[in-house]
């Protein structure tokens, strides 16, 4: 692929054409449109941009971190400009994770297209790559970045430079004998196949080279049986046939004699640990593998809170960009608080906060065009509407209009369920929750008292519905009863669009079983969520089994962090609602529990949170059968980044922490001792062992540290996994960033055994 890419760089006339540079203007906003000089550099991998064509240039951005190209139109800050910059000229660089996006405008139409199609071009390709194409692409800008004064060979020197920048302390007697090796040519430099050499050499696998001779007669090869033998005992996989190991060695051995002859060399061994099949993530828990046909209310669903925002709850801003990552990361329940406009549109925005505010159609509009862009299963529209009798009408005409045959106006077959729907069923359809008119008649208003506790989105929704007075015509909906608080007037065509997903407020447990129908959710404050859970977790998840419920993080976190989603799923909580404009520990949790079943969004619950007779009590979980002891081995790491890149001397000291997240009785920390000054090849070779009562509720989560004697540790990388997801055996994790974007190859190298029940330590 590196190949390929190179051949691309010299015949593909867009990217030829980058390679020289074009002026285009940066834009921030309205007051901020800067001209800049942008170049493709010769690696093809990165675009460097300087104020001027002969100015001092600097990196802007890498190919690897770009997500997608949209167009001009497709450009909220830019179409928001259109008046002052041409959209036919204007194009958006989309970054993963929560980067901010790079819009440009080129001098021209074509020019913009020539950018436009070649940055495509080179994120295909990287998409592309497999692990070798990454591996060489990785070396080849290792040796850009080394290769100080870009004469395409490297001196001893420009090696040392390199070690350090690649976080390897080493003796200089060792570098310089790895290097007169690798110097075959006897230039005093390194080229090309020569640079490959001495990474090899420096990258050599020690504790994979005697695993591999512990299970090789020769010290040579694997054969057929050998490695069926390795993948059985250690890998444990039991079931494993002679046509699976062949059909991997088929996939993972380099030379061609080597398949003839179902034999994997030690490169090929190599190989099939740093793939997916190798990884601690069962490749089995990647599609879908879960049953889909059952009620909503049975699963975990991805859920985010106040969509609209990608800063703070108090002055941050407003933007469908929030909508856009949140669907496209499996998200399928979004919030969409929604305020009465000018010139009778709807907006959205945090209310009484100083949060920007966009158009409600925009948000609409945008929901349409992503909602299924990453999985096929139902997105549920949170509304929470503030508006006029007028503008609620108008809200109703853009969610009719601009979702069309997407969204959900009618039950499966017209008439009133029984249950809740699949998602199987619902499929590429879009649900409105919200309040609504009794269900089997939108034309009578069902008064509901205010609780006695409210608390954040709650309270202030009832504070806030009060200011408005019904329409004269629709006095016959407002309750008659005077002493209640006058409410905001529900348009019944608004309440029409509310299906399945009625929003009702929770008085207690026993009022729900007799008034409430599966069909109603309830909201609740992650402070009384928690309470609950402590006060009557076993009637919670019996709650859960037959009613949704939705769980939103307190007022109190104006600056957006997030609370630990772990703790309301082990009640059966389905819809968790994050600020997922905020990356750490607990985003951490809620990707990675959402990383399984095709990252659909949707996760079943286990059996006994979808039980309405369950006996399940989070809090005093009785010791099951299925209780497991797990011990893990950290090995080794490899390539692991530098936490300040700023800092070229400076070399990373690793440890690993591993952590459980489950039941409260299950949740436990970890973690190694640091090796000194080595982020390049680290080991450890210790073992942790942790006993877990609930494994159905664990996750794990494996993050890299810089330990710091002085102040605390830094963060370098994580992977986080549900246990029922884990595979055993010698096993590579490959690290996340913060944002959860890929560091390969950073990974490190794991042994894990899962044994049944809590066993006492062997020491």
């Amino acid at each position: 692929m590196a190949s390929l890419l190179q051949d691309r760089l010299t015949t593909d006339q867009d990217l030829l054409l980058m390679q020289e540079g074009m002026l285009m203007r940066k834009v921030r906003s309205k007051s901020w449109k800067k001209l800049r000089y942008f170049r493709l550099q010769n690696d093809g991998m990165t675009v460097w941009h300087a104020r001027q064509a002969r100015g001092s240039a600097k990196p802007s951005f890498s190919i690897s971190d770009v997500d997608t190209i949209r167009n001009g139109h497709d450009s909220e800050l830019l179409r928001s400009l259109a008046e002052d910059l041409p959209l036919e000229q204007g194009f958006t660089v989309v970054f993963h994770g929560r980067a901010s996006n790079l819009d440009l405008v080129a001098n021209s139409v074509e020019e913009a297209q020539i950018w436009m199609r070649g940055l495509q071009l080179l994120v295909d390709l990287v998409t592309s790559m497999d692990h070798q194409e990454r591996l060489d692409q990785w070396l080849s800008d290792w040796f850009q970045r080394g290769d100080k004064n870009q004469d395409g060979k490297m001196t001893f020197q420009e090696v040392q430079r390199l070690l350090h920048l690649m976080n390897v302390e080493m003796d200089q007697e060792y570098a310089f004998s790895l290097f007169q090796e690798a110097d075959t040519s006897q230039s005093g430099s390194l080229e090309g196949e020569e640079f490959v050499q001495f990474y090899k050499a420096l990258t050599k696998r020690v504790e994979v080279q005697e695993l591999f001779e512990s299970f090789s007669a020769d010290g040579q090869k694997l054969t057929l049986l050998e490695f069926l033998d390795f993948l059985r005992e250690e890998q444990k996989e039991r079931d494993c046939t002679s046509d699976l190991a062949l059909e991997l060695i088929d996939r993972y051995e380099p030379s061609d004699s080597g398949k003839l002859r179902h034999v994997l060399s030690m490169d090929g061994f190599l190989s099939y640990l740093c793939s997916k099949d190798g990884d601690i993530f069962n490749p089995a828990c990647l599609p879908i593998y879960q049953d889909m046909t059952q009620p909503l209310n049975h699963y975990f669903i991805c859920s985010s809170h106040n969509t609209y925002l990608v800063g703070d709850q108090l002055c941050g801003q407003s933007s469908v960009e929030g909508y856009i990552r949140a669907l496209k990361r499996g998200c399928r329940c979004v919030e969409v608080d929604v305020w009465d406009g000018p010139n009778g549109e709807p907006v959205v925005y945090h209310g009484h906060t100083l949060t920007s505010r966009i158009l409600f159609k925009d948000v609409v509009t945008t929901v349409a065009q992503y909602a299924f862009q990453t999985s096929d299963y139902p997105v549920v529209l949170s509304l929470e509407t503030h508006c006029s009798w007028e503008q609620q009408q108008t809200m109703v005409r853009h969610l009719t209009e601009i979702l069309g045959e997407q969204l959900l106006s009618t039950t499966m077959d017209g008439v009133l369920p029984s249950q809740l729907p699949s998602p199987e069923e619902l499929r590429r359809k879009i649900l409105v929750k919200g309040k609504k008119l009794t269900f089997e008649e939108d034309l009578e208003y069902e008064e509901e008292e205010p609780e006695p506790e409210l608390e954040g989105e709650q309270e202030s929704e009832l504070a806030l519905e009060s200011q408005f007075e019904p329409e004269p015509q629709e006095q016959n909906l407002q309750s008659k009863d005077k002493k209640k608080k006058s409410k905001l007037i529900l348009c019944p065509a608004l309440s029409s669009l509310v299906i399945y997903l009625k929003s009702v407020s929770f008085r207690s447990f026993t009022h729900s079983k007799e008034h409430y129908h599966f069909y109603e959710i309830s909201s609740f404050s992650e402070t009384k969520a928690k309470r609950l859970i402590k006060e009557a977790g076993n009637e919670f998840v019996q709650h859960n089994a037959w009613q949704l419920s939705r769980v939103y993080p307190s007022g109190l976190r104006t600056d957006s962090s997030n609370y630990n989603p772990q703790e309301l799923w082990n009640a059966g909580c389905q819809m968790v609602a994050m600020n997922m404009q905020t990356a750490g520990l607990e985003m951490d949790i809620c990707d990675g529990h959402f990383r399984q079943n095709g990252g659909c969004g949707y996760v079943l619950k286990p059996d006994f949170l979808r039980d309405t007779q369950s006996s399940f009590d989070p809090e005093r979980p009785i010791s099951p059968f299925k209780a497991q002891t797990l011990l893990i081995q950290v090995i080794s790491g490899q390539q692991l980044p530098k936490v300040d890149k700023t800092k070229e001397g400076s070399i990373v000291d690793p440890l690993v922490r591993v952590q459980i997240f489950g039941v409260r009785l299950d949740a436990a920390r970890q973690e190694t001792n640091y090796v000194d000054n080595n982020g390049f090849n680290p080991y450890w070779g210790q073992t942790l062992c942790f006993r877990v009562l609930v494994p159905e509720l664990a996750m794990l989560r494996f993050v890299v540290m810089d330990y710091d004697w002085k102040s605390r540790n830094d963060f370098i990388g994580q992977y986080t996994l549900p246990w029922t997801c884990m595979q055993q055996g010698y096993r590579h994790i490959h690290l996340l960033s913060k944002d959860g974007i890929s560091l390969r190859p950073a990974s490190i190298f794991v042994y894990i055994c899962i044994r049944e029940g809590l066993e006492e330590d062997e020491s």
